[in-house]
């Protein structure tokens, strides 16, 4: 798998030990801690489920933000499509929010995607119906809202998806 897709000094890499830092030095806001885990947490799931790929967001290098793409075995809760890969626990450290950084991960997710799990043609998430930030941001990045509704440990979860053109 390759490691790197980057646009204007964000960009998108399988987590290594070398990014330990944002494990141990990441912050969020209660109100978001609500939605979303905390890097570290994501991380053990990860080691426990082979399906499930921990990326790490850099800005100018720096580790910033925290995702996981999760196979068909997550996928499957939300959707059929067993070519889609799901994005979960996404997140940008509270010091570096407000900067554009969250958009411009989103942007470069598509080719991140494509290049490393050639196989798929579509990225989903669940958003949490109170999270109107995350759902005004997710949107914009391209994904839709096609109306599908699950419910979630916080609720309400909206479903977005977004094709990924081959």
């Amino acid at each position: 798998m390759g490691t790197n897709q980057s646009v204007n000094t964000v960009a998108l890499e399988f987590y290594e030990e070398k990014f330990n830092s944002i494990l141990s030095d990441y912050d969020l806001s209660e109100k978001q801690i609500r939605f979303t885990s905390l890097p570290s947490e994501a991380m053990l799931s990860c080691e426990i489920d082979k399906t499930r790929h921990p990326v790490v967001i850099l800005s100018g290098g720096e580790p910033v933000g925290f995702f996981v793409l999760h196979g068909w075995e997550g996928v499957k809760t939300y959707s059929d499509n067993r070519s889609a890969i799901l994005v979960r626990a996404y997140s940008i450290n509270v010091k570096f929010q407000g900067k554009g950084i969250a958009k411009k991960s989103l942007f470069i997710l598509d080719s991140f995607v494509k290049s490393n799990f050639p196989g798929s043609n579509e990225i989903i998430l669940a958003v949490n119906h109170q999270n109107t930030v995350a759902q005004h941001l997710y949107k914009v990045s391209g994904f839709i809202d096609k109306g599908i509704r699950v419910m979630g440990r916080m609720g309400e979860q909206y479903i977005y998806h977004k094709e990924l053109q081959i």
